[in-house]
């Protein structure tokens, strides 16, 4: 599911990104290059504060976002969002 346990595979990235920018009426596509590009501030702007906070600090921790994905809840919910 997710290339060895190291990264979020295409799909599950696809269906983060539709799912997140849906909350934050920010276009998919559009969300995706400004995280690529570190600008992070449409994002930010976009949520309630502590999801803000809870989005910082997953950016300044990657593993920890690996670890967060990897349990059977965030399964369930991606596949809940991705409709699998």
């Amino acid at each position: 599911m997710n290339n060895g346990g190291k990264n979020i595979d295409k799909n599950q990235l696809s269906g983060l990104l539709g799912a997140v920018s849906k909350k934050i009426g920010v276009p998919p596509e559009q969300l995706k290059k400004d995280l690529e590009a570190g600008r992070f501030d449409k994002a930010l702007a976009g949520m309630n504060e502590s999801d803000a906070a809870k989005f910082r600090m997953a950016v300044n921790n990657p593993a920890m976002v690996e670890k967060l994905m990897s349990t059977p809840q965030a399964k369930a919910l991606y596949k809940k969002l991705t409709g699998e």
